[in-house]
């Protein structure tokens, strides 16, 4: 039986689309409102911890060590047994992520210490800091419980609702902006109060279905269950080989605090760019494949879990590449249509830029390397994502240190993009040598026509950039513009009968069903 792919992925995609265009709404409100500077700085260094563990809880390593777990004890046991299970571990998380939220507010002078060294000289930045990290912390207790309700309705086959929770933080943090700012002194901590408020709606949104599904919402404090010692066995692993990339992020961000004020924010403001992509289908697509990839793992089905990796690596390189080459073509336009205006002006765009084209060149392998690393975690490996996660993070560090200096902030971003091919030709590697053949051929045809069918699209988008510079900054324009790219890429795809267009639009038409078997290439 021919290896097929969820086509949940459309389902996701579109939360996902919801919550990265909030999420770009929120980030020109708080532009508009404190600009890229020193406050800001503060602002995303504080954040940067638990944003990093939001990311890894609602998506990566939570749900990598749930889902299985729900779903075996889902197909196996009696619902009063699943019940039991749910509770303790909704029981033993909820204790765990009090501890940390605690530690983290006692921990927090340290915490922004080991962030920004750079700014040791600056007492009162330094304070801000901590005050926001302060405020901040118990984030990681709402998005866990967040996290653990999401692991729920996944492993039920509920995607939407939870893949919805980002715009709701996103919701809560433009509020608390728009309502606050004004009322609270320093402004800022107003962001960090939306912080909380987005939180709490993050959790409450999903109950409604969780409750319908028959779920216990009581937790217990049953610490020996099974379910709860593999959960914590494939938690740590799991957590750090999803974390490369975001660990390169808060390496960065310790780097950046070295470089002049405004660089943290530089960075940041470009990351939101390219996590669009990155998130409407380069995550949304592993997320979509992993049941997939467990049911075949679990039946031993190695050359089906084979082509499931091969169609979907294609399909995350048909998307990424042509993405990556309008984000470093169109950069410019982009960043100043997102955020130049009130206190972000032509000079914050223009170093917001360059970092841009910088994360821009790893997009294919950002994206490659999560769908990677989920066929590990569905064969029931952690440690080899681990291990290939502390090579990356190792080769991040150099990088970054050897280009930092000559390229300021776009080296470092410059420095996380070529660290992901690191971690990517790692991940091959051994899925190589674990899997057998993977089709490598057939990924390499396929990555010759998307590169063949970028190329007009590249031609669309050096036409773009003196007229867009020009005259069209306004949404509409913005909007046709990228369409325009879009069919041009679409069209040269079709001419060179790239069957992943096929694929990617019989996703968004079957939303919801089951996907036909991926097609060969």
């Amino acid at each position: 039986m021919h290896a097929s792919v969820v086509s949940a992925v459309g389902t996701i995609g579109l939360a996902t689309l919801a919550s990265r265009i909030l999420g770009y709404v929120r980030d020109m409100v708080v532009a508009r409102a404190f600009g890229a500077g020193p406050v800001t700085d503060a602002f995303f260094v504080a954040f940067r911890i638990p944003n990093l563990l939001r990311r890894l809880l609602a998506e990566g390593a939570l749900s990598t060590a749930i889902i299985p777990v729900f779903t075996g004890y889902i197909a196996r046991e009696s619902p009063a047994v699943v019940a039991r299970m749910v509770r303790a571990v909704a029981g033993v998380g909820t204790l765990t992520l009090c501890a940390v939220s605690a530690l983290g507010v006692l921990a927090a002078p340290w915490v922004v210490a080991v962030m920004a060294p750079g700014w040791a000289a600056d007492p009162p930045l330094l304070a801000l800091a901590v005050e926001l990290t302060r405020v901040m912390f118990p984030y990681i207790l709402l998005v866990g419980l967040a996290a653990l309700a999401a692991g729920m309705l996944n492993a039920h086959g509920r995607f939407f609702t939870a893949a919805l929770g980002p715009a709701v933080l996103n919701v809560g943090m433009i509020g608390a902006v728009l309502l606050l700012a004004s009322r609270v002194d320093p402004p800022i901590l107003s962001l960090a109060l939306g912080v909380l408020i987005g939180g709490v709606g993050q959790f409450l949104v999903q109950l409604p279905e969780v409750k319908r599904l028959g779920l216990p919402l009581c937790p217990s404090g049953e610490w020996s269950h099974p379910a709860v010692r593999t959960i914590a066995r494939r938690l740590a692993p799991a957590a750090f080989g999803l974390a490369a990339v975001q660990i390169t992020v808060v390496v960065n961000t310790l780097l950046a605090s070295l470089l002049p004020a405004g660089s943290v924010s530089y960075l940041y403001y470009a990351d939101r760019i390219m996590e669009f992509p990155l998130g409407v289908f380069g995550i949304a697509l592993a997320t979509a494949a992993l049941p997939s990839m467990a049911a075949q793992a679990a039946r031993g089905d190695h050359r089906a879990l084979g082509d499931t990796l091969n169609f979907s690596l294609r399909l995350a390189g048909f998307i990424a590449v042509p993405a990556a080459v309008g984000l470093m073509t169109l950069g410019s336009p982009i960043v100043a249509l997102l955020f130049q205006r009130g206190h972000f002006g032509p000079d914050d765009a223009a170093a917001t830029t360059l970092a841009l084209m910088g994360y821009a060149v790893g997009l294919p392998a950002f994206s490659a390397s999560r769908i990677a690393a989920q066929t590990f975690y569905a064969l029931g490996d952690t440690r080899t994502p681990m291990l290939l996660g502390f090579v990356s993070v190792a080769a991040n560090v150099v990088l970054a240190l050897l280009l930092m200096w000559p390229l300021q902030h776009a080296g470092l971003a410059l420095a996380s993009s070529l660290s992901s091919y690191v971690n990517l030709l790692g991940l091959g590697w051994q899925l190589r040598a674990r899997l057998g053949p993977i089709g490598g051929r057939r990924m390499a045809v396929s990555l010759a026509r998307t590169l063949g069918a970028s190329a007009p699209l590249l031609l669309w988008c050096l036409w773009l950039v003196p007229v867009w510079d020009g005259s069209l900054r306004a949404a509409g324009w913005t909007a046709a513009a990228i369409g325009g790219g879009a069919l041009v890429y679409g069209a040269a795809a079709l001419t060179l009968r790239a069957p992943e267009l096929t694929a990617l639009l019989g996703m968004v038409r079957r939303r919801g069903q089951t996907l036909p078997g991926a097609p060969g290439g």
